[in-house]
Protein backbone atom coordinates (compact mmCIF):
# COMPACT_ATOMS: atom_id res chain seq x y z
CA UNK A 1 0.00 0.00 0.00
CA UNK A 2 1.49 3.39 -1.29
CA UNK A 3 1.35 5.84 1.85
CA UNK A 4 0.68 9.29 1.41
CA UNK A 5 2.93 12.28 2.04
CA UNK A 6 2.85 14.04 5.99
CA UNK A 7 2.07 17.14 4.05
CA UNK A 8 2.43 20.56 6.21
CA UNK A 9 -1.20 20.40 6.57
CA UNK A 10 -1.29 16.72 8.22
CA UNK A 11 1.60 17.99 10.58
CA UNK A 12 -0.29 21.15 12.13
CA UNK A 13 -3.93 18.94 12.05
CA UNK A 14 -1.82 16.76 13.95
CA UNK A 15 -0.44 19.37 16.17
CA UNK A 16 -3.94 20.99 17.22
CA UNK A 17 -4.92 17.80 19.28
CA UNK A 18 -0.98 18.70 21.28
CA UNK A 19 -3.27 22.20 22.22
CA UNK A 20 -6.09 20.50 23.16
CA UNK A 21 -4.49 18.25 26.05
CA UNK A 22 -1.88 21.00 26.79
CA UNK A 23 -4.08 22.96 27.53
CA UNK A 24 -6.37 20.49 29.64
CA UNK A 25 -3.14 19.73 31.42
CA UNK A 26 -2.87 23.11 32.46
CA UNK A 27 -5.96 23.38 34.08
CA UNK A 28 -4.58 20.82 36.49
CA UNK A 29 -1.44 21.18 37.00
CA UNK A 30 -1.05 24.72 37.28
CA UNK A 31 -4.23 25.27 39.04
CA UNK A 32 -5.22 22.55 41.25
CA UNK A 33 -2.85 22.90 44.08
CA UNK A 34 -3.67 27.45 44.25
CA UNK A 35 -7.30 26.47 44.38
CA UNK A 36 -7.27 23.36 47.14
CA UNK A 37 -4.28 24.71 49.19
CA UNK A 38 -4.56 28.51 48.92
CA UNK A 39 -2.23 31.20 50.05
CA UNK A 40 -3.17 33.89 52.33
CA UNK A 41 -3.17 36.33 49.59
CA UNK A 42 -5.92 34.46 47.55
CA UNK A 43 -7.63 34.04 50.96
CA UNK A 44 -8.06 37.52 51.53
CA UNK A 45 -9.37 37.92 47.65
CA UNK A 46 -12.77 36.07 48.58
CA UNK A 47 -10.98 32.31 48.24
CA UNK A 48 -12.19 29.46 50.09
CA UNK A 49 -11.28 26.25 51.73
CA UNK A 50 -12.67 22.90 50.23
CA UNK A 51 -10.40 20.55 51.83
CA UNK A 52 -8.41 19.73 55.43
CA UNK A 53 -4.99 21.62 55.12
CA UNK A 54 -1.58 21.93 56.67
CA UNK A 55 0.62 18.54 56.47
CA UNK A 56 -2.01 16.44 58.01
CA UNK A 57 -0.48 12.90 56.20
CA UNK A 58 2.31 11.80 57.79
CA UNK A 59 2.75 14.88 59.38
CA UNK A 60 4.78 15.59 56.20
CA UNK A 61 2.44 15.75 53.09
CA UNK A 62 -0.24 17.88 52.44
CA UNK A 63 -4.42 16.51 51.06
CA UNK A 64 -3.80 18.19 47.98
CA UNK A 65 -0.07 17.19 47.47
CA UNK A 66 -0.82 13.28 48.31
CA UNK A 67 -3.82 13.38 46.12
CA UNK A 68 -1.61 14.70 43.04
CA UNK A 69 0.76 12.25 43.52
CA UNK A 70 -1.03 9.15 43.95
CA UNK A 71 -2.81 10.18 40.83
CA UNK A 72 0.10 10.79 38.88
CA UNK A 73 1.45 7.38 40.33
CA UNK A 74 -1.74 5.98 39.03
CA UNK A 75 -1.05 7.41 35.90
CA UNK A 76 1.89 6.37 35.51
CA UNK A 77 1.08 2.56 36.13
CA UNK A 78 -1.39 3.01 33.64
CA UNK A 79 0.79 4.41 31.18
CA UNK A 80 2.11 1.21 30.02
CA UNK A 81 -1.19 -0.56 30.13
CA UNK A 82 -2.29 1.90 27.55
CA UNK A 83 0.62 1.83 25.34
CA UNK A 84 0.80 -1.63 25.20
CA UNK A 85 -2.99 -2.26 24.10
CA UNK A 86 -2.60 0.78 21.11
CA UNK A 87 1.01 -1.19 20.17
CA UNK A 88 -1.77 -4.35 20.43
CA UNK A 89 -4.34 -2.84 18.82
CA UNK A 90 -5.63 -4.43 15.11
CA UNK A 91 -8.59 -1.84 14.87
CA UNK A 92 -8.67 -1.44 10.98
CA UNK A 93 -8.71 2.60 11.27
CA UNK A 94 -5.52 2.64 13.33
CA UNK A 95 -3.47 1.48 16.57
CA UNK A 96 -3.36 5.39 17.56
CA UNK A 97 -6.93 7.58 16.14
CA UNK A 98 -9.13 5.44 17.53
CA UNK A 99 -8.03 5.67 21.33
CA UNK A 100 -7.51 9.30 20.87
CA UNK A 101 -11.25 9.57 19.38
CA UNK A 102 -13.02 7.93 22.58
CA UNK A 103 -10.62 9.49 25.56
CA UNK A 104 -11.45 13.30 24.54
CA UNK A 105 -15.09 14.15 25.55
CA UNK A 106 -14.79 12.40 28.85
CA UNK A 107 -11.56 14.40 29.51
CA UNK A 108 -12.73 17.63 29.61
CA UNK A 109 -15.80 16.56 30.94
CA UNK A 110 -13.65 15.22 33.99
CA UNK A 111 -10.94 18.54 33.84
CA UNK A 112 -14.25 21.06 34.74
CA UNK A 113 -15.55 18.29 37.47
CA UNK A 114 -11.78 18.34 39.46
CA UNK A 115 -13.08 21.53 40.24
CA UNK A 116 -16.30 20.95 40.93
CA UNK A 117 -16.39 19.17 44.31
CA UNK A 118 -20.35 18.44 46.28
CA UNK A 119 -19.15 19.99 49.48
CA UNK A 120 -19.40 23.45 50.20
CA UNK A 121 -15.99 25.60 50.90
CA UNK A 122 -15.68 27.61 54.09
CA UNK A 123 -13.27 30.88 54.67
CA UNK A 124 -11.52 28.76 57.83
CA UNK A 125 -10.60 25.75 57.40
CA UNK A 126 -11.42 24.29 60.59
CA UNK A 127 -15.08 24.95 59.88
CA UNK A 128 -15.15 21.95 57.04
CA UNK A 129 -16.05 19.23 59.23
CA UNK A 130 -16.84 16.32 57.14
CA UNK A 131 -17.36 18.18 53.70
CA UNK A 132 -13.28 18.78 53.87
CA UNK A 133 -13.09 14.70 54.01
CA UNK A 134 -15.69 14.19 51.18
CA UNK A 135 -14.64 17.00 48.90
CA UNK A 136 -11.11 15.64 49.33
CA UNK A 137 -12.27 11.83 48.18
CA UNK A 138 -14.21 13.56 45.22
CA UNK A 139 -10.74 15.27 44.28
CA UNK A 140 -8.85 12.11 44.29
CA UNK A 141 -11.61 10.25 42.38
CA UNK A 142 -11.68 12.65 39.77
CA UNK A 143 -7.92 12.89 39.31
CA UNK A 144 -7.27 9.65 38.65
CA UNK A 145 -10.16 9.25 36.37
CA UNK A 146 -8.60 12.12 34.58
CA UNK A 147 -5.47 10.61 34.34
CA UNK A 148 -6.54 7.48 33.11
CA UNK A 149 -8.24 9.14 30.26
CA UNK A 150 -5.67 11.70 29.34
CA UNK A 151 -3.36 8.47 29.24
CA UNK A 152 -5.29 6.68 26.52
CA UNK A 153 -5.72 10.35 24.54
CA UNK A 154 -1.74 10.77 25.46
CA UNK A 155 -0.12 8.20 24.72
CA UNK A 156 -1.43 6.89 21.09
CA UNK A 157 -1.07 10.62 20.19
CA UNK A 158 2.99 10.47 21.40
CA UNK A 159 3.46 7.20 19.57
CA UNK A 160 2.04 8.96 16.40
CA UNK A 161 5.16 11.30 16.39
CA UNK A 162 7.63 8.43 15.28
CA UNK A 163 5.22 6.28 13.25
CA UNK A 164 4.74 9.65 10.89
CA UNK A 165 7.52 10.92 11.01
CA UNK A 166 9.75 9.36 7.75
CA UNK A 167 13.01 11.31 7.91
CA UNK A 168 15.00 13.76 10.14
CA UNK A 169 13.07 16.44 9.02
CA UNK A 170 9.71 15.76 9.53
CA UNK A 171 10.73 14.74 12.75
CA UNK A 172 12.11 17.85 13.38
CA UNK A 173 9.13 19.54 11.77
CA UNK A 174 6.75 17.39 13.84
CA UNK A 175 8.24 18.20 17.04
CA UNK A 176 8.89 22.04 16.12
CA UNK A 177 5.05 22.32 15.45
CA UNK A 178 3.86 20.19 18.63
CA UNK A 179 6.09 22.17 20.85
CA UNK A 180 4.27 24.83 19.41
CA UNK A 181 1.08 23.93 20.49
CA UNK A 182 2.05 22.85 23.57
CA UNK A 183 3.30 26.07 24.66
CA UNK A 184 0.59 28.05 23.01
CA UNK A 185 -2.12 25.74 24.97
CA UNK A 186 -0.01 26.39 28.05
CA UNK A 187 0.17 29.76 27.59
CA UNK A 188 -4.09 30.51 27.54
CA UNK A 189 -3.89 28.15 30.68
CA UNK A 190 -2.00 30.73 32.26
CA UNK A 191 -4.67 33.49 30.84
CA UNK A 192 -7.11 31.90 33.79
CA UNK A 193 -5.61 34.01 36.36
CA UNK A 194 -6.64 37.62 34.29
CA UNK A 195 -9.63 36.26 33.02
CA UNK A 196 -11.15 35.20 36.73
CA UNK A 197 -10.48 38.41 38.26
CA UNK A 198 -11.21 40.21 35.86
CA UNK A 199 -15.17 38.58 36.04
CA UNK A 200 -14.86 37.92 39.73
CA UNK A 201 -16.61 41.09 40.54
CA UNK A 202 -19.98 40.23 37.98
CA UNK A 203 -20.27 36.72 38.99
CA UNK A 204 -19.60 37.72 42.87
CA UNK A 205 -17.62 34.70 43.92
CA UNK A 206 -13.84 34.11 43.14
CA UNK A 207 -14.40 30.43 43.47
CA UNK A 208 -17.61 30.47 40.51
CA UNK A 209 -15.25 32.78 38.65
CA UNK A 210 -12.43 29.95 38.31
CA UNK A 211 -14.49 27.04 37.77
CA UNK A 212 -16.73 29.51 34.96
CA UNK A 213 -12.87 30.17 32.99
CA UNK A 214 -11.75 26.18 33.61
CA UNK A 215 -15.36 25.75 32.03
CA UNK A 216 -14.78 27.09 28.91
CA UNK A 217 -11.25 26.60 28.21
CA UNK A 218 -11.70 23.01 28.95
CA UNK A 219 -14.60 22.90 25.98
CA UNK A 220 -12.10 24.44 23.80
CA UNK A 221 -9.49 21.98 24.43
CA UNK A 222 -11.93 19.08 23.94
CA UNK A 223 -12.81 21.14 20.37
CA UNK A 224 -8.71 20.95 20.01
CA UNK A 225 -8.67 17.01 20.98
CA UNK A 226 -10.78 15.92 18.43
CA UNK A 227 -9.56 18.06 15.25
CA UNK A 228 -6.70 15.19 15.03
CA UNK A 229 -9.09 12.45 15.76
CA UNK A 230 -11.50 13.14 13.56
CA UNK A 231 -9.52 14.35 10.44
CA UNK A 232 -6.94 13.06 10.34
CA UNK A 233 -6.55 8.82 8.42
CA UNK A 234 -4.46 7.10 10.03
CA UNK A 235 -4.14 4.50 7.70
CA UNK A 236 -3.44 6.82 4.87
CA UNK A 237 -0.16 7.62 6.76
CA UNK A 238 1.10 4.62 8.88
CA UNK A 239 1.67 0.68 7.80
CA UNK A 240 3.06 -0.31 11.22
CA UNK A 241 2.04 -4.37 12.33
CA UNK A 242 0.52 -4.82 15.65
CA UNK A 243 3.39 -5.97 18.63
CA UNK A 244 3.18 -8.99 20.32
CA UNK A 245 3.39 -9.43 24.12
CA UNK A 246 1.95 -8.13 27.00
CA UNK A 247 2.39 -4.26 28.91
CA UNK A 248 5.47 -5.40 31.02
CA UNK A 249 7.83 -7.72 28.71
CA UNK A 250 7.05 -4.37 26.22
CA UNK A 251 8.14 -2.29 29.07
CA UNK A 252 10.63 -4.53 30.16
CA UNK A 253 12.27 -4.21 26.55
CA UNK A 254 11.97 -0.46 26.64
CA UNK A 255 13.93 -0.07 29.48
CA UNK A 256 16.90 -2.77 28.29
CA UNK A 257 18.04 -0.47 25.78
CA UNK A 258 20.71 1.36 27.88
CA UNK A 259 20.55 5.23 25.71
CA UNK A 260 16.88 4.97 26.76
CA UNK A 261 17.57 4.27 30.53
CA UNK A 262 19.90 7.61 30.92
CA UNK A 263 17.41 9.36 29.46
CA UNK A 264 14.46 8.64 31.17
CA UNK A 265 16.83 9.24 34.42
CA UNK A 266 17.32 12.80 33.10
CA UNK A 267 14.25 13.26 32.12
CA UNK A 268 12.60 12.68 35.40
CA UNK A 269 14.99 15.52 37.12
CA UNK A 270 13.91 17.70 34.84
CA UNK A 271 10.09 17.22 35.66
CA UNK A 272 10.68 17.85 39.29
CA UNK A 273 12.52 20.98 38.54
CA UNK A 274 9.97 22.68 35.68
CA UNK A 275 7.09 21.32 37.64
CA UNK A 276 8.25 23.15 40.68
CA UNK A 277 8.36 25.94 38.55
CA UNK A 278 4.94 26.30 36.74
CA UNK A 279 3.06 24.75 40.11
CA UNK A 280 4.50 27.81 42.07
CA UNK A 281 4.40 30.39 39.72
CA UNK A 282 1.29 32.00 40.87
CA UNK A 283 2.60 32.12 44.14
CA UNK A 284 6.37 33.18 43.07
CA UNK A 285 4.44 36.27 41.51
CA UNK A 286 2.59 36.75 44.42
CA UNK A 287 4.66 35.90 47.42
CA UNK A 288 8.13 36.66 46.45
CA UNK A 289 7.60 38.96 43.77
CA UNK A 290 4.90 40.78 45.36
CA UNK A 291 2.80 41.80 42.05
CA UNK A 292 -0.65 41.49 41.24
CA UNK A 293 -1.92 37.91 40.32
CA UNK A 294 -2.70 38.73 37.02
CA UNK A 295 1.07 38.98 36.45
CA UNK A 296 1.25 35.57 36.15
CA UNK A 297 -0.46 36.01 32.88
CA UNK A 298 1.40 38.77 31.55
CA UNK A 299 5.17 37.22 32.22
CA UNK A 300 3.37 33.54 30.98
CA UNK A 301 2.68 35.21 27.65
CA UNK A 302 5.62 37.05 27.50
CA UNK A 303 7.76 34.06 28.33
CA UNK A 304 5.51 32.13 25.77
CA UNK A 305 5.94 34.42 22.79
CA UNK A 306 9.48 35.01 23.05
CA UNK A 307 10.17 31.15 23.02
CA UNK A 308 8.21 30.58 20.51
CA UNK A 309 10.24 33.55 17.92
CA UNK A 310 13.35 31.19 19.24
CA UNK A 311 11.79 27.96 17.67
CA UNK A 312 12.98 28.33 14.12
CA UNK A 313 16.52 28.78 15.70
CA UNK A 314 16.10 25.29 18.05
CA UNK A 315 14.62 23.80 14.77
CA UNK A 316 17.93 25.08 12.54
CA UNK A 317 20.53 24.19 15.18
CA UNK A 318 19.45 20.46 15.37
CA UNK A 319 20.91 19.75 12.58
CA UNK A 320 24.16 21.29 12.98
CA UNK A 321 24.80 20.49 16.65
CA UNK A 322 24.36 17.29 18.97
CA UNK A 323 20.51 17.42 20.61
CA UNK A 324 22.39 16.10 23.58
CA UNK A 325 24.85 19.16 23.78
CA UNK A 326 21.66 21.53 23.10
CA UNK A 327 19.08 19.97 25.89
CA UNK A 328 22.27 19.75 28.13
CA UNK A 329 22.80 23.96 27.98
CA UNK A 330 18.82 24.11 28.04
CA UNK A 331 18.64 22.24 31.67
CA UNK A 332 21.46 25.25 32.65
CA UNK A 333 19.36 27.63 31.83
CA UNK A 334 16.81 26.69 33.48
CA UNK A 335 18.83 26.46 36.48
CA UNK A 336 19.71 30.20 35.42
CA UNK A 337 15.85 31.16 35.69
CA UNK A 338 15.14 29.33 39.53
CA UNK A 339 17.73 30.93 40.76
CA UNK A 340 16.23 34.24 39.63
CA UNK A 341 13.21 32.90 41.01
CA UNK A 342 14.43 31.94 44.32
CA UNK A 343 16.24 35.45 44.85
CA UNK A 344 13.05 37.48 43.87
CA UNK A 345 12.68 40.58 46.46
CA UNK A 346 15.99 40.36 47.42
CA UNK A 347 19.13 43.06 46.41
CA UNK A 348 16.57 45.70 46.53
CA UNK A 349 15.31 44.95 42.98
CA UNK A 350 11.65 45.55 42.46
CA UNK A 351 9.59 42.44 41.80
CA UNK A 352 8.95 42.97 38.34
CA UNK A 353 12.45 43.03 37.14
CA UNK A 354 12.88 39.63 38.56
CA UNK A 355 9.69 38.71 36.31
CA UNK A 356 11.40 40.28 33.44
CA UNK A 357 14.73 38.56 34.31
CA UNK A 358 12.69 35.38 34.15
CA UNK A 359 11.08 36.08 31.35
CA UNK A 360 14.46 36.88 28.92
CA UNK A 361 16.13 33.98 30.33
CA UNK A 362 13.77 31.38 30.04
CA UNK A 363 12.33 31.73 26.43
CA UNK A 364 15.34 30.19 24.34
CA UNK A 365 15.97 26.94 27.16
CA UNK A 366 12.20 26.24 26.65
CA UNK A 367 12.13 26.39 23.46
CA UNK A 368 14.91 23.74 23.35
CA UNK A 369 13.29 21.65 25.74
CA UNK A 370 9.70 21.93 23.55
CA UNK A 371 11.44 20.55 20.59
CA UNK A 372 14.09 18.05 21.37
CA UNK A 373 13.34 15.31 24.38
CA UNK A 374 10.49 13.76 22.00
CA UNK A 375 13.12 13.77 19.17
CA UNK A 376 15.80 11.98 21.44
CA UNK A 377 12.63 9.40 22.50
CA UNK A 378 11.75 9.08 18.91
CA UNK A 379 15.35 8.09 17.51
CA UNK A 380 15.84 5.77 20.39
CA UNK A 381 12.58 4.31 19.66
CA UNK A 382 13.55 4.06 15.74
CA UNK A 383 17.09 3.26 16.34
CA UNK A 384 15.87 0.18 18.80
CA UNK A 385 13.02 -0.89 15.86
CA UNK A 386 15.96 -1.17 13.69
CA UNK A 387 18.47 -3.36 16.36
CA UNK A 388 15.87 -5.89 17.37
CA UNK A 389 13.47 -5.82 14.59
CA UNK A 390 10.33 -5.21 17.20
CA UNK A 391 8.25 -2.03 16.72
CA UNK A 392 7.31 -0.79 20.32
CA UNK A 393 6.74 2.96 19.88
CA UNK A 394 3.93 3.33 21.76
CA UNK A 395 5.64 2.05 24.56
CA UNK A 396 8.63 3.98 24.45
CA UNK A 397 6.35 7.34 24.22
CA UNK A 398 4.52 5.52 27.37
CA UNK A 399 7.56 4.57 29.05
CA UNK A 400 8.71 8.36 28.57
CA UNK A 401 5.63 9.71 29.70
CA UNK A 402 5.83 7.58 33.12
CA UNK A 403 8.94 9.20 33.61
CA UNK A 404 7.64 12.55 33.59
CA UNK A 405 4.49 11.89 35.49
CA UNK A 406 6.88 10.33 38.05
CA UNK A 407 9.12 13.43 38.40
CA UNK A 408 5.39 15.32 38.43
CA UNK A 409 4.60 13.01 41.63
CA UNK A 410 7.34 13.88 43.12
CA UNK A 411 8.00 17.40 42.67
CA UNK A 412 3.91 18.25 43.83
CA UNK A 413 4.72 15.97 46.63
CA UNK A 414 7.81 18.09 47.94
CA UNK A 415 6.32 21.49 46.24
CA UNK A 416 2.94 21.62 48.91
CA UNK A 417 5.36 20.15 51.78
CA UNK A 418 7.82 22.83 51.00
CA UNK A 419 5.06 25.89 50.90
CA UNK A 420 3.86 25.28 53.76
CA UNK A 421 7.11 26.08 55.62
CA UNK A 422 6.82 30.61 56.55
CA UNK A 423 3.72 30.98 54.15
CA UNK A 424 3.77 34.73 55.08
CA UNK A 425 7.38 35.03 54.37
CA UNK A 426 7.53 32.86 51.30
CA UNK A 427 10.88 30.94 52.42
CA UNK A 428 9.20 27.41 51.62
CA UNK A 429 8.79 28.69 47.85
CA UNK A 430 12.29 30.14 47.73
CA UNK A 431 13.43 26.62 48.91
CA UNK A 432 11.39 24.69 46.14
CA UNK A 433 13.04 27.24 43.34
CA UNK A 434 16.23 26.34 44.86
CA UNK A 435 15.50 22.39 44.99
CA UNK A 436 14.57 22.80 41.16
CA UNK A 437 18.17 23.81 40.37
CA UNK A 438 19.38 20.75 41.78
CA UNK A 439 17.37 18.40 39.69
CA UNK A 440 17.82 20.31 36.77
CA UNK A 441 21.99 20.18 37.64
CA UNK A 442 21.32 16.62 38.16
CA UNK A 443 19.51 15.77 34.75
CA UNK A 444 22.32 17.74 33.13
CA UNK A 445 24.98 15.35 34.97
CA UNK A 446 22.87 12.20 33.56
CA UNK A 447 22.35 13.31 30.37
CA UNK A 448 25.90 13.63 30.06
CA UNK A 449 26.15 9.50 29.67
CA UNK A 450 23.82 9.49 26.80
CA UNK A 451 25.24 8.05 23.64
CA UNK A 452 23.78 10.04 20.46
CA UNK A 453 26.58 8.97 18.32
CA UNK A 454 25.82 5.39 18.48
CA UNK A 455 22.07 6.01 18.14
CA UNK A 456 22.38 8.20 15.06
CA UNK A 457 24.99 5.79 13.54
CA UNK A 458 22.15 2.94 13.51
CA UNK A 459 19.74 5.44 11.81
CA UNK A 460 22.18 6.63 9.26
CA UNK A 461 22.50 3.22 8.14
CA UNK A 462 18.78 2.12 7.49
CA UNK A 463 15.75 3.76 5.43
CA UNK A 464 14.94 5.98 8.63
CA UNK A 465 17.44 8.79 7.14
CA UNK A 466 16.70 8.01 3.12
Amino acid sequence: MQLKPVTKKVIWLFAIGQLGWSLMSAILTNFIEAFYQPDTVSVGEGMLYFIPQGRVIFGVFTVIGGIYALGRVFDAVTDPWIGNLSDKSRNPKGRRIPFMKRAAIPLALITIMVYICPGRGAADASALGGRGILNAVWVLVMMLLFYLFMTIYCTPYNALIAELSRDQKTLADISTAISFTFIFGSAIGYMAPTIWSAITPAVGSRVWAMRIVFVVLALIAMVCCLVPALTIKEKDYVDAKPSEGNAFSSLAKCFSNKNFRIFVGSDICYWVGITMFQTGLLHYVTVLMKLAESWSTILYIAMTLLSVMCYVPVNRLMRKFPKKRLVVFAFLGMCLVFAITGLSGFFGLPGIVSGVLVVICASFPMAILGIIPQTIVADIAKSDAITTGENHDGMFFAARTFSMKLGQSLSILLFTSLGTISVATGLGYRIAAFAAVDFCLAGAVVLHFYNEKKVQEILQKNSFEK
